[in-house]
């Protein structure tokens, strides 16, 4: 499954006790539940290896569990940083729009027609 697969990526990238870890996209194409473990796995892992780690993802829910920090890339620079705690109130349009997933604001995504 796609969780197990997800679990035994995360005990390869912490078998040799790193002290930076970088996910990408970890709970991308798994249910609510086994999101939620992955997550679990993530804080507690980075927690007993005393480790860094560095996640990308539009998972908002994934964000809220496992960061301290968020920076947002938009168009390839960091447009915002800050704390978890301050992303919900950044006044910053972007990450508005990003983090309740409209469609309407400062980010277009341009449709081809066919």
């Amino acid at each position: 499954s796609g969780g197990m697969q997800k679990r035994v990526a995360l005990a390869r990238a912490i078998a040799a006790n790193p002290e930076i870890i970088f996910f990408d996209e970890p709970t991308t194409g798994l249910d609510p539940i086994m999101a939620d473990i992955i997550n679990d796995l993530i804080v507690q892992c980075s927690k007993e290896l005393n480790a860094t780690t560095i996640t990308i993802t539009h998972d908002m829910a994934s964000t809220r569990k496992i960061a301290d920090k968020v920076a947002m890339l938009y168009e390839g620079k960091i447009i915002w940083q800050g704390t978890k705690e301050k992303m919900d109130n950044s006044g910053n349009k972007f990450v508005e729009q990003f983090i309740h997933g409209s469609s309407k604001g400062p980010i277009e995504i341009k449709l081809q027609d066919h």
